[in-house]
């Protein structure tokens, strides 16, 4: 087998490598920008089920002959799932070994989401710091907003996570 990785994966065997999950603490530096691929569009699925699931039962968001009535002509997708979809399209790159979530912070909703438009999202690097109460992991500031396919700003928030210190540690403990 070539000895040359490719970027994201490390060796766990002759003839065998694993992809990573999650940049590790010291690869995420203050003021580095990350791009989100794929994008994703969001589906009437997405929509009622975001609804089901949190009991929202605002017509704007559910009823169709409703909504084409109000000045955004169509059902408006709820807020909740707009955040799910953009922070958990961030979670593979930026978190993806989290100890913890610890806060969640200036949530704005820019601009409408519709039924079919595609999310795109990208995370700014802030702060990092060893945890002083969390030996072993380090607490990780962040700020992620969600684009759409027009490249219009629809949402941003701050995100405070902790994350292992000694990140090769954790995948070889849990096979990751």
């Amino acid at each position: 087998m070539n000895d040359r990785l490719p970027h994201g994966y490390r060796r766990i065997g002759e003839d065998r490598i694993r992809e990573n999950v999650g940049l590790a603490y010291d690869d995420l530096t203050p003021g580095l920008v990350i791009e989100h691929l794929p994008g994703r569009t969001v589906t009437e699925t997405d929509n009622l089920l975001g609804t089901a699931l949190t009991g929202n039962v605002a017509p704007i968001h559910t009823d169709a002959h409703y909504s084409t009535r109000t000045q955004w002509g169509r059902i408006l997708v709820c807020g909740g799932v707009t955040l799910n979809l953009v922070a958990g399209m961030t979670v593979r790159s930026i978190s993806g070994l989290t100890t913890a979530n610890l806060a969640l912070d200036r949530v704005r909703f820019q601009a409408p989401v519709h039924i079919g438009d595609t999310l795109y999202a990208q995370t700014k690097i802030l702060t990092r710091r060893p945890s002083g109460s969390q030996p072993g992991n380090g607490l990780i500031t962040c700020r992620t907003s969600g684009h759409s396919q027009n490249g219009t700003c629809v949402l941003t928030f701050t995100r405070t996570f902790l994350i292992p210190l000694d990140a090769d540690a954790v995948r070889d403990t849990t096979h990751y």
